[in-house]
């Protein structure tokens, strides 16, 4: 009677650094923007640096990579969102005249205030 063997179906287990990055990479886009991007990316290299360090005893490299793409995008956004504020404020800025001894009338932001009042 011959016996066939078959390899084990074990999965090894994840690394919980990589499990909080990737939580982290998605509430960074959703509930917890600059902390969660943050975390996100600090966790995910840190998970990488300890699967890399333990080969063949820990798994969710892959959990880790979109950590850190995750976290990336989220930070990717921040500025984004930064400059935009920056633009509109500098825009607002340029737009109001500042010197009130010479401000005239009509190039003062009166008319603007009767217009949506």
């Amino acid at each position: 009677m011959s016996q066939n063997y078959y390899p084990s179906s074990q999965s090894l287990p994840n690394s919980t650094m990589a499990i909080i990055s990737l939580i982290m990479g998605i509430l960074g886009l959703t509930f917890f923007p600059v902390i969660g991007s943050i975390i996100a990316l600090f966790t995910g290299y840190m998970a990488k640096k300890e699967i890399h360090e333990s080969p063949g005893l820990l798994a969710g490299e892959g959990m880790a990579t979109a950590g850190i793409i995750l976290g990336w995008i989220g930070v990717l956004f921040l500025v984004l969102f930064a400059c935009m504020f920056c633009l509109i404020l500098l825009a607002i800025l340029f737009l109001i005249p500042f010197s009130t001894s010479t401000m005239d009338y009509n190039t003062s932001i009166l008319p603007l205030l009767e217009i949506i009042l």
